[in-house]
């Protein structure tokens, strides 16, 4: 069930239609920063998870 080329197409005219060729950087600008951040967090929380494992191994 992955977007196929026409799919993917279809979605950037879409896009382009809805936003504007103006603001579509500054969307998808947006959308990247959004998903770093979030990748970030989720590091974080994997990163607590794992500390916590070795505490309990150790004890």
């Amino acid at each position: 069930m992955g977007v196929g080329m026409g799919s993917f197409i279809l979605i950037a005219v879409f896009a382009l239609l809805m936003f504007g060729p103006k603001k579509l950087p500054e969307l998808g600008k947006a959308v990247g920063h959004t998903l770093r951040e979030f990748k970030n967090a989720t590091r974080g929380l994997t990163d607590d998870d794992d500390e916590r494992n070795k505490k309990q191994e150790g004890k």
